[in-house]
C-alpha cells in the first residue's frame, strides 16, 4: 500500500501569502489606471484569489484534524493560517469598498499607500517562505523587521492623508468615503505586521 504523501503545511502557508501579494499588486495596478468600469471588472481577480486562500485555509484545518504528527504545534499552524487569511480578507474587502462607495476618482497618494501594501505583502511572502527553515534561516528576521518598518511608514502616511482629507475636502460624502478607504488600507498593513510578528513569536517558541 502506498504511503500517503506528507502534507506540506509550510508550502500551503506560503501560497496563502503569495495570494495576498498578488492581490496587492492587482489593487495597485487598478489604482494606477483607475476607472469604475475597469475596477469592477478586474477586481474579480482579487475576489478569486481570496476564494483560493479560503480553500487552502480549509484544507489546512481539515488536515490538522487527521494528522498524527505536525511540524509545529497545531495551534501555531492555526494561528498563522488565520493571520494570512486576515490579510486576504482585508485586501478583498477594500476592493468591495471602492465598488460600494461609488468612487469615481482616486485621491492623491493613494497609489503611494498601495505601494506600501505591495511591499508589506511581498515581505510577508518571503518571511513565510523562510519560516519553513526557521532554524537555519539567516534572513527571516530581516524580512520581519522590514514588514514592521513598512507598517510604521504606512501609519505615518495614513495620518497625513487623513489630516489632508479633513482639512481640504469640502464634500462631506467624499470625506466619509475616503476615511473608510484609508482605514481599510491601514488594516491591510496592520494585518501584515500581525502575521510577521506571529511568525517571529513562533520561531522563538519553536527554536
Amino acid at each position: 500500500m502506498a504511503r500517503k504523501k506528507q502534507f506540506d503545511y509550510f508550502g500551503k502557508l506560503e501560497q496563502m501569502a503569495q495570494y495576498s501579494s498578488e492581490s496587492a499588486t492587482l489593487l495597485l495596478d487598478l489604482i494606477l489606471d483607475y476607472s469604475t468600469e475597469k475596477f469592477i471588472d478586474k477586481s474579480e481577480k482579487i475576489h478569486r484569489l481570496e476564494g483560493y486562500g479560503d480553500r487552502i485555509s480549509k484544507e489546512i484545518m481539515t488536515e490538522l484534524y487527521d494528522a498524527f504528527i505536525t511540524p509545529i504545534d497545531r495551534e501555531d499552524i492555526v494561528m498563522i493560517t488565520n493571520c494570512l487569511d486576515d490579510m486576504l480578507d482585508e485586501l478583498n474587502a477594500t476592493t468591495y469598498l471602492f465598488e460600494n462607495l461609488l468612487v469615481y476618482t482616486v485621491r492623491p497618494n493613494t497609489d503611494k499607500f498601495l505601494q506600501l501594501v505591495v511591499t508589506a505583502t511581498s515581505d510577508v511572502v518571503q518571511a513565510t517562505k523562510e519560516f519553513a527553515k526557521f532554524k537555519h534561516s539567516k534572513v527571516l528576521k530581516q524580512y520581519i523587521e522590514q514588514v514592521n518598518e513598512t507598517e510604521s511608514e504606512a501609519d505615518r502616511l495614513y495620518s497625513a492623508l487623513v489630516q489632508d482629507l479633513f482639512a481640504n475636502e469640502k464634500d462631506p460624502i467624499e470625506v466619509i468615503k475616503w476615511r473608510d478607504i484609508y482605514n481599510h488600507l491601514e488594516k491591510i498593513t496592520d494585518a501584515c505586521e500581525v502575521a510577521a510578528d506571529v511568525i517571529e513569536g513562533l520561531v522563538i517558541k519553536n527554536s
